[in-house]
């Protein structure tokens, strides 16, 4: 079985967050692996060895579409076990939505042979839309899970768990499918020095919009279908109101909250 781990390289959130030039885009900064996506990785992981223990075969593959330093994050993904990863990068490629994000994914996709599982973070750290699984799913005619609690794969079906405001369902498809996790799933383990050694020799392939039969109109901003209007910086935080307690601090909060509907 191949499973593929779809990855992003996104700024780091412990850095302030800064937009570009043309005041649409957020500026990369220091980026580092979508932290969510580390919840996908660490399934597919122990989705390989539960498969180990039966005598099956399962390889995991990365792939992830970017900057050049983008490797940055298949190099993480190496790390947390995956045995090789695929790079799609182009300047082509900048500026895209999730339409021509899952465009150019499942042109990668396809490229590299197909997955009988494919798995991704239930969003990415700088946009957290959580677009691009659906979308891709549906561009790859997958059956699809999305915001999966946990989740094992036996006889060609992937059974998952998926926790709502109130109750939990219980769903399952039919192989290949794509599953989107969240981080609920597990607890991903950290790389250890064995593993970092190890990442250092697996292989990592870079792909370019012709590799995958994408001509540079199909992905960046002529190939999206949303425009960013206008982006603004977030206001600093005010102070606030302070309540000094003299008796009826609780009597003030509570008006305050209910002039403010928030009651």
């Amino acid at each position: 079985m191949k499973i593929l781990v779809l990855v992003k390289y996104v700024p780091d959130a412990q850095f302030p967050r800064q937009l570009t030039g043309d005041g649409h885009t957020l500026a990369r900064g220091e980026s580092i692996l979508s932290e969510l996506d580390e919840y996908a990785l660490e399934a597919a992981v122990r989705i390989r060895e539960t498969a180990a223990g039966d005598n099956a075969t399962v390889s995991v593959t990365a792939l992830t579409m970017g900057p050049a330093d983008a490797t940055n994050a298949l190099r993480k993904a190496l790390q947390f076990g995956a045995d090789e990863a695929y790079h799609l990068t182009d300047e082509a490629l900048a500026g895209s939505d999730a339409a021509a994000t899952s465009r150019a994914l499942a042109a990668a996709y396809r490229h590299i042979g197909g997955a009988d599982l494919v798995l991704c973070g239930m969003a990415s750290t700088d946009g957290e839309t959580s677009l691009v699984p659906a979308q891709l799913a549906e561009r790859l005619a997958l059956a699809q899970i999305t915001f999966a609690d946990s989740l094992d794969v036996a006889d060609g079906v992937v059974r998952a768990t998926r926790h709502g405001t109130t109750d939990a369902e219980s769903l399952e498809a039919p192989l290949p499918a794509l599953v989107s996790v969240t981080d609920q799933a597990n607890d991903p383990r950290y790389p250890n020095f064995k593993a970092i050694m190890a990442a250092k020799k697996k292989p990592v392939s870079t792909l370019s919009l012709s590799d995958v039969g994408l001509a540079p109109d199909a992905v960046g901003v002529a190939g999206s279908w949303t425009r960013v209007v206008e982006a603004t910086e977030r206001p600093a935080r005010t102070a606030g109101i302070v309540l000094t307690d003299e008796g009826d601090a609780g009597i003030r909060l509570v008006d305050f909250l209910a002039e403010r509907r928030l009651l």
